[in-house]
């Protein structure tokens, strides 16, 4: 088991964001988070990458406890990577910097090497000529596929992906899908929040329905998506199919 979250529990004032919540993550394992808004999903992604203290419980990577005080944050986020709804790239710096910043000045790799692994991974998703130029002259799909290009330059352990289609214009959606559908082909294992039900469906070895900040219901997407057990998730996805996402 790579990941593993046990009893978590995240307040903000006296809103429970958080309940309890357990969820096991196996190693190339790709799970999709669902739910409405205010389930938790953004929040349980950001304490498992320590971006938000947690109030109880653990959470593990590798079966170190991360959440431990003593624990080290650059440390961990070394072998996690993660991308935001948003791409929060540097508008005054060009693609590969956006990329190398953190590697060079967070986590002291050197300079060459960084360069090096940056090229390989924008010639794969096709970038490679976009390295010298700045975001403001890309796409927003080109933008998100830097972002997330930026958070595999670590070579992580795990993948986390909140919302990353979500500002996306529809016809840019589908280049993201595809670069993480390869991820998930060669072996990373991710934890994706998502709207994007078909896309759970194809990508997701398992989809985590959260409701009030717990796991309401979990299994393959075949289940969860196509016959559900638990009233509120097919209401839930009574919804979503009213809106043609499903």
């Amino acid at each position: 088991m790579l990941l593993s979250c046990e009893n978590v529990r995240k307040t903000f004032g006296s809103t429970v964001v958080l309940d309890n919540l357990s969820l096991q993550v196996d190693e190339h394992e790709v799970v999709a988070l669902i739910g409405a808004s205010g389930s938790g999903k953004s929040t349980l992604l950001r304490c498992i990458n320590l971006l938000t203290e947690i109030d109880d419980g653990t959470i593990r990577l590798d079966d170190e406890d991360i959440t431990d005080p003593k624990a080290n944050p650059d440390q961990v986020r070394r072998r996690i990577g993660m991308v935001f709804q948003s791409y929060n790239l540097f508008p005054h710096m060009s693609v590969l910097r956006n990329i190398t910043l953190a590697p060079d000045k967070v986590h002291g790799r050197g300079a060459v090497e960084i360069r090096q692994q940056a090229m390989q991974w924008l010639e794969r998703v096709g970038l490679a000529d976009k390295a010298d130029s700045y975001p403001d002259r890309l796409s927003g799909g080109q933008q998100q596929r830097v972002a997330i290009v930026r958070a595999l330059v670590n070579s992580p352990r795990l993948l986390l992906l909140d919302e990353v289609t979500s500002a996306l214009d529809p016809e840019l959606v589908g280049e993201v899908l595809t670069m993480i559908r390869g991820l998930k082909d060669d072996g990373m294992t991710m934890v994706l929040a998502t709207h994007e039900m078909g896309f759970a469906r194809q990508v997701a070895d398992r989809v985590v329905f959260l409701d009030g900040g717990r796991v309401l219901e979990a299994g393959p997407p075949s289940q969860v998506l196509g016959d559900p057990v638990e009233p509120r998730t097919r209401q839930f996805l009574s919804r979503i199919i009213e809106a043609g996402r499903l």
